[in-house]
């Protein structure tokens, strides 16, 4: 990978740019953890079993919990592939402002 002050610069539109998709993918994993609490009550709610063990054993093995908890899933990967592909636009544009010091700090010298 280059280090250029035009890969830096696209490092940084990267992260400008994609910053609105990453919080909305945390958003999304945030929304989704908290309703399937609230799904878990409403499922435990509809249960026709006596005990609060047996309605949460119906709760969580409903299907509409199941689907839940796929959608959790697809949510914290779209957010975590875009943490990471933040986190290494960051260190592009870390590692070019090293090289650059460097360089810099090696002319003085010279």
């Amino acid at each position: 990978m280059e280090n250029t002050e035009e890969s830096a610069n696209r490092a940084r539109r990267f992260i400008y740019e994609k910053s609105v998709d990453f919080a909305q993918a945390k958003a999304n994993r945030i929304y989704l953890e908290q309703f399937l609490k609230s799904k878990a009550a409403l499922l435990q709610s509809e249960s026709t079993e006596t005990t609060m063990a047996g309605k949460e054993v119906y709760a969580k093995a409903h299907p509409d919990y199941i689907a839940l908890l796929y959608g959790l899933k697809e949510a914290v990967a779209v957010e975590e592939e875009l943490k990471w592909k933040l986190i290494s636009a960051q260190l592009a544009v870390e590692i070019y402002r090293t090289e650059s010091a460097n360089n810099r700090a090696i002319d003085k010298s010279m």
